[in-house]
C-alpha cells in the first residue's frame, strides 16, 4: 500500500498511468466499434438468409423469374472450380514455399520471390480475373470453368507459399543437423522430417486459401461468368455462387433476392467453418 501511494505521488508514474488508461480506453472503443459492425452484418445476413434456406436449395437449379428453385448448379460449379483451383495451386505453393525455406538461404532469388509473393497476396482479385481474361478467355473466345479454376488457383498459390515458408522455418535446425549427420539426403530430410513437423501448419494454409477463394466474385465474372443450367462442361460458362449472388441481389425479383441471401448465408457459414477448422488445426 505504501509503495502504491509512493508511485501515485511520482509525476512520471502518474503520467504513464494516465497514458495507459487513455490508450486502453481507446483500444476498447475501437474493439467495440469493429465488433458492432461485424455482428450487425452477421445478424442481417442470418435474418434475411436463414428463412430462405430449404431442402430445395440443394436439389433444384436456379429458376427463371417468378418460379421456385434452388442453387444446385451454382453450388456444384463453385465446389468444382474451387476444388480444381486448389488442386492446381496447392502443389505449386508447397514446392515454392519449400524452396524458399530450405534452399533459398543465399542469393537474391528467395528475397525477391518473397516480395513478389507478398505483392500477389495483397493484389485485388479483380486484377487476377483481368489477367486470366486477357491471356486465356480472350484467346479461346469464350468463358469457361477452366478459366475460373485457373484464376482461383492463382489466388491459392501466394497463401500456400507464405504458410509453407513460415511453417518450415519454424522446424528446429537441430532436426536437420541430426538427419544430415546420419547421412540422409536433403530431399528425404524434407519429406520425412520437415513436412511431417510442419504438416498441420501447411494444411492450415491450404484451408485458409480455400476460405479465401470460396467467396471471390470478381475473378469469376471475367472467367467463368455464369450459367442458368446444370452443367459439368468445364469448357463452357459455369454457374457459381458468388456470381449468382451478385446477379440475383441486384434483380427486381423477390424470389431471386431470397436466393441471393440464401447463397450469401451458405458462403458465410462455409468460410466460418473452414476458419474454425484451420484455427483448431493450427492450435494443435
Amino acid at each position: 500500500m505504501a509503495q502504491s501511494a509512493l508511485n501515485m505521488n511520482n509525476p512520471i508514474y502518474r503520467r504513464r498511468h494516465f497514458t495507459n488508461q487513455v490508450m486502453l480506453t481507446l483500444s476498447m472503443i475501437t474493439l467495440i466499434f469493429g465488433l458492432f459492425w461485424l455482428f450487425w452484418i452477421i445478424l442481417t445476413l442470418l435474418t434475411k438468409g436463414a428463412p430462405a434456406l430449404s431442402f430445395t436449395l440443394f436439389t433444384e437449379i436456379t429458376p427463371p423469374p417468378g418460379q421456385q428453385g434452388g442453387l444446385l448448379n451454382a453450388i456444384f460449379g463453385s465446389v468444382l472450380m474451387a476444388a480444381i483451383g486448389t488442386i492446381i495451386g496447392t502443389p505449386i505453393g508447397i514446392l515454392a514455399g519449400t524452396y524458399l525455406a530450405e534452399y533459398g538461404q543465399r542469393g537474391w532469388l528467395a528475397p525477391a520471390t518473397r516480395f513478389l509473393n507478398d505483392v500477389l497476396l495483397s493484389a485485388p482479385s479483380i486484377i487476377i480475373g483481368l489477367f486470366i481474361y486477357a491471356v486465356y478467355v480472350a484467346q479461346v473466345g469464350h468463358y469457361s470453368g477452366w478459366a475460373g479454376a485457373l484464376a482461383l488457383s492463382i489466388l491459392v498459390i501466394p497463401v500456400v507459399v507464405r504458410t509453407t515458408d513460415n511453417m518450415l522455418l519454424l522446424v528446429p535446425n537441430s532436426l536437420r543437423e541430426a538427419t544430415a549427420a546420419l547421412g540422409c539426403p536433403k530431399w528425404r530430410m524434407i519429406m520425412m522430417i520437415c513436412y511431417r513437423a510442419a504438416k498441420t501448419g501447411i494444411m492450415t494454409g491450404v484451408l485458409l486459401a480455400i476460405a479465401r477463394i470460396s467467396g471471390e466474385t470478381a475473378p469469376l465474372l471475367f472467367t467463368a461468368l455464369s450459367n442458368q443450367f446444370m452443367s459439368t462442361n468445364m469448357n463452357g460458362p459455369m454457374a457459381n455462387l458468388p456470381v449468382v449472388i451478385y446477379q440475383y441481389a441486384a434483380s427486381p425479383f423477390k424470389d431471386w433476392n431470397d436466393l441471393a441471401w440464401a447463397g450469401a448465408t451458405l458462403i458465410t457459414l462455409l468460410v466460418l467453418g473452414i476458419n474454425i477448422l484451420a484455427r483448431n488445426l493450427f492450435r494443435k
